[in-house]
């Protein structure tokens, strides 16, 4: 191995017959984009310092969590930049979890695991089950790796289906209805865990999260232990994670085909469209679990399955499993709720709330709506 760890090492065996040290982790030269290392004389030096007063310390700990150290460490303007934006998504998830924990109590407003909704249930599941593998990779200093898994977590299973999902419930349900508090307390426990995963590597901006959690904190961040999830999992829903992972492919294509509606104008949000689906006998499985809130899922105002195919006309998809599916997707012509703005048969129903469909009239002026699912 290169340099003096190399050399002492030699050294202190042929001295003494033992390593000079019990442990060493060594990385590669820092290189500039075109791979030629860094120095004065050729001017393409980029001062640490000067990356902390432009874009903060975090970010530069963030781009020294996201390298390889193993090879040569390459940075440049351009790869700071992108750490910076990677930096903003994953502070931008904290933020939103923090924001709906605004009126949550956890002395008060948690809920007891077996009554989550099925969707939160999954997201605290999916939380536990990579806590698991950022732990071992923490413990074996392959940090480039849980910089990748925080990433993916946040972009993909939280922004582009968990949070996506749970707006309509966090904001059309009753304040303290269960459809309500469940996904509270899923964010509860998302964002302890969070928190605590970054700090190594993110820890201005973990302990700016910890000042803001709901409930008694104890001193900081750092006096912590890693969030004990294994107590608030429930793997007993008629949901599984096989059944999510079909489900959350589905929803993919058909974000697609709603995309295609919006950039012909045929629709504003996904929540103009109806869709209706043939699936094969596993998606349709699946699918057919979520009953009458898959729509809530897909973020459409209606959505239907079925397992005779010549009962649609669509586009053909494939499924990463292989299966294929067909989508068909329009406009939905029934009124807008002004609330929720799902659009439904029933609004103008109410003489007293004209412009409001019937779910939303039970969330403001009933016993409110029950989820199970989603």
């Amino acid at each position: 191995h290169r340099g003096w760890f190399q050399s002492s090492l030699l050294t202190s065996v042929a001295m003494h017959g033992v390593a000079p040290y019990k442990q060493v982790l060594t990385h590669g030269f820092t290189v500039d984009a075109k791979g030629q290392k860094m120095s004065k004389s050729k001017g393409n030096v980029i001062a640490p310092q000067k990356v902390i007063n432009k874009l903060g310390a975090d970010i530069l700990r963030l781009w020294v969590s996201s390298t390889d150290y193993s090879a040569e460490i390459t940075v440049s303007d351009e790869i700071l930049q992108r750490t910076s934006d990677a930096y903003r998504r994953i502070r931008n998830t904290m933020r939103y979890l923090l924001a709906n924990l605004g009126d949550f109590n956890p002395e008060t407003d948690i809920v007891e695991k077996e009554k989550l909704l099925v969707l939160d249930q999954w997201a605290i599941n999916t939380t536990a089950s990579l806590q698991k593998e950022i732990i071992d990779l923490y413990e074996n200093y392959i940090f480039h790796e849980i910089y990748q898994k925080i990433h993916n977590f946040c972009v993909n299973d939280m922004g582009s289906f968990y949070l996506d999902v749970t707006k309509d419930r966090q904001y059309t349900t009753q304040p303290s209805s269960i459809a309500r508090k469940s996904a509270q307390t899923s964010m509860f426990y998302i964002v302890n865990a969070l928190a605590r995963w970054l700090a190594p590597i993110m820890p201005f901006t973990s302990e700016e999260i910890w000042e803001h959690l709901p409930g008694e904190n104890k001193n900081s961040v750092f006096l912590s232990s890693w969030y004990d999830l294994d107590k608030k999992t429930n793997h007993t829903g008629t949901i599984k994670n096989k059944d999510w992972l079909k489900i959350m492919d589905v929803r993919s294509l058909v974000s697609k085909h709603l995309e295609l509606l919006r950039n012909q104008d045929e629709i504003g949000s996904s929540l103009d469209a109806e869709v209706k689906i043939y699936c094969t006998e596993d998606t349709y499985n699946s699918l057919k679990k979520l009953g009458d809130e898959l729509h809530f899922v897909l973020i459409t105002s209606k959505a239907s399955i079925t397992k005779n195919e010549s009962s649609i006309t669509g586009t053909e998809e494939t499924l990463k499993t292989g299966e294929k599916i067909i989508i068909a997707a329009q406009a939905c012509k029934d009124e807008k709720c002004s609330r929720c703005w799902h659009r439904k048969e029933d609004v103008g129903k109410h003489k007293d709330f004209e412009d409001l469909c019937e779910r939303c009239i039970t969330n403001i002026n009933g016993a409110g709506e029950k989820r199970l699912y989603v």
